[in-house]
């Protein structure tokens, strides 16, 4: 049922919030809980449930609103609290040792031949059936990926964030930022690789 907020740009119900308006921020959480739920699983595909995160994301939007001085960033904002929580979170738990290598220095040559994107993971209308054993395998590869490079590379190609807004957030300098994703998307290529590679002879064999 549509009401006064659900008409209200995200900037007009910061402001309401602001003002201590509990109607706006329930639209900002309607609005919103689905994407916090998205990245949540997307930075940590193995934590079994994180609905608990994701209410406690909530909770420090309503307690912080007021020092979020420019209301139109309210996206990337929101982002920063998810991001920050899961970094809480992790240190809580017990460290886990990487399952892949990726501390080997990057030179400015190496990092300009990553390609700019992951390989294009998404099935094609006419390969549906396999779009459920294709998301497996891609939150299977991601979860080799070190934390960091994890977090990098979801907030760059997940939420789009710049560089620039990547390093404030991870509180990292944009170089590191920069090999991270690089590394990450490289080391994803290799490791979907496989699976697209059979899956791509699986269908030329039934073509044929």
């Amino acid at each position: 049922m549509a009401t006064a907020y659900s008409q209200k740009s995200d900037r007009d119900l910061v402001l309401a919030c602001q003002r201590r308006e509990p109607a706006a921020f329930e639209e900002l959480v309607k609005r919103h809980q689905r994407t916090v739920y998205a990245l949540l699983y997307q930075l940590a595909p193995d934590w079994t449930d994180t609905s608990d995160l994701a209410q406690e994301v909530f909770i420090r939007v309503w307690r912080s609103i007021n020092n979020l001085r420019n209301p139109s960033s309210f996206r990337s904002w929101l982002t920063q609290i998810v991001t920050n929580l899961f970094y809480d979170e992790l240190r809580k738990r017990p460290r886990r040792l990487p399952t892949v290598s990726m501390d080997e220095p990057m030179d400015d040559e190496e990092q300009s031949d990553v390609t700019r994107d992951i390989a294009d993971a998404h099935p094609q209308p006419d390969e549906k059936l396999l779009s459920n054993e294709m998301s497996d395998v891609i939150r299977r590869a991601m979860l080799r990926l070190p934390e960091q490079f994890r977090t990098s590379i979801v907030l760059r190609e997940v939420e789009g964030l710049s560089y620039e807004e990547i390093a404030v957030i991870t509180k990292t300098e944009m170089g590191t930022v920069k090999s991270r994703i690089a590394r990450a998307r490289t080391k994803l290529q290799e490791l979907l690789k496989p699976y697209l590679e059979n899956n791509t002879s699986s269908t030329s064999e039934v073509s044929g």
